[in-house]
């Protein structure tokens, strides 16, 4: 003896491909709706994913520290003491990958021909190539060697807006820690290409101990940047860096850069949106294949009725039909969706269309991100939202009256 949800669905199964036409056309669309559902999720996961990663590598990190004034005046008066073993011992747990402290202050940029303003920024060589992206991007000359290398590295953009070349002299001048204006040369040992050419014309590297010396900071910091393994989850690490310096600005990555952390929240919104719009649009090719369905088989299912099936295993075979449908559907579509992604792991190209790109904060380059989380939400709201728009004509199924259903057309 079989068990009637056993026997129901094989029944259901069977009674999907009586219109074997019918049942394919409907599977081709759930295929492609949620191969939709998941390549386009994984292109604009991959477009915010970078558009972050990209801005964190950019001298951002996950969590900064500063003087509390020091985001409204990023000047001298408004740096910090080094770290002390308090904070030096928080700074080394095991939660946080690397960190490192600079010297970040507004300053003038001058060559024999031109000047333009940009962001002064003396680093520690060793300890900044684990947190942003000058290290890898020396495409002439090389890096700063230490803290007090005399050299200064520049973007590629900048040096050609100065008409200058690596081996050439420039001039940086700036405000010390006296308020005096205060100015010296500096040789180029370095150009650096960036993603983005803002990048390349905001920044002018030189050693952290010589911008010391040069600004008269002693061993003052402007900031101090950090990196740990995930930069969605920050909130633990953040209270207990406060706990650790009270008395300074702790924040993380989305505070600093609040257009970029916005763009995370709307892309998970995004996601979900989606997911349903497209849903929405499939669920009436659902209801509608249920529904002829249910009307083909008036009579077959009014005689069950009349021989003692109960309405409830009616509706459960409606169901049943609806959910074998639906899962048909999610395996060729997640098939599908993966066979489409993996050979373009390596990026698309969009260097047709890079600077448009680059004005929204994106690498000319574009990878998909695919997460299990984004495959899970629409595989859920697939199945959740396909049962829902089922019931309609497996109510109606289960409500036929039997003489009525027999006897009438």
């Amino acid at each position: 003896m079989q068990t009637p949800f056993l026997m129901l669905s094989t029944i259901a199964w069977r009674n999907l491909w009586r219109n074997y036409r019918r049942t394919l056309i409907m599977l081709l669309a759930i295929s492609v709706g949620v191969w939709a559902m998941i390549w386009m999720t994984a292109l604009m996961r991959g477009m915010v994913d970078q558009m972050i990663k990209g801005s964190i590598n950019n001298l951002l990190g996950h969590i900064q520290i500063h003087a509390p004034a020091y985001r409204d005046d990023p000047s001298i008066v408004n740096s910090i003491e080094p770290p002390g073993p308090e904070l030096t011992d928080s700074l080394n747990r095991p939660l946080i990958k690397a960190w490192t402290s600079r010297i970040r202050v507004p300053a003038v940029i001058s060559s024999e021909r031109e000047s333009r303003g940009v962001t002064l920024v003396g680093i520690d060589p060793a300890a900044e190539a684990a947190l942003s992206f000058l290290s890898e991007s020396i495409t002439q000359g090389s890096n700063l060697a230490s803290a007090d290398a005399p050299g200064v590295v520049i973007g590629r953009k900048l040096a050609e807006r100065l008409e200058t070349r690596l081996g050439k002299r420039i001039v940086l001048v700036s405000q010390d820690s006296d308020n005096t204006v205060v100015d010296r040369g500096f040789r180029i040992t370095g150009i650096f290409e960036a993603e983005l050419q803002t990048t390349e014309l905001a920044y002018a590297f030189v050693g952290r101990d010589r911008a010391q010396e040069f600004l008269n900071m002693a061993d003052q910091v402007s900031e101090i940047s950090l990196i740990s393994d995930d930069y969605r989850n920050l909130t633990h690490l953040l209270e207990n860096i406060q706990a650790t310096a009270p008395d300074l600005e702790v924040i993380s990555w989305d505070q600093v850069d609040p257009y970029t952390g916005s763009m995370l929240a709307v892309m998970d919104g995004f996601i979900l949106v989606w997911i349903i719009v497209v849903f929405l649009a499939l669920s009436f090719g659902l209801i509608n294949t249920l529904a002829m369905a249910v009307f083909e088989r008036k009579r077959e299912l009014g005689l069950l009725q009349a021989l003692g099936m109960q309405p409830g295993y009616i509706l459960l075979q409606v169901l049943i039909e609806s959910v074998i449908l639906l899962l048909l559907g999610l395996l060729a579509g997640n098939l599908l969706a993966w066979l489409s992604i993996v050979p373009i792991q390596d990026g698309i190209d969009l260097s047709a269309i890079g600077e448009g790109l680059e004005l929204a904060g994106m690498s000319s380059i574009l990878y998909p991100v695919v997460e299990f989380s984004d495959i899970a939400r629409a595989n859920l709201v697939v199945i959740v939202l396909g049962i829902l728009a089922s019931l309609l004509p497996a109510l109606r199924a289960a409500r036929h009256v039997p003489v009525d259903a027999i006897t009438r057309p």
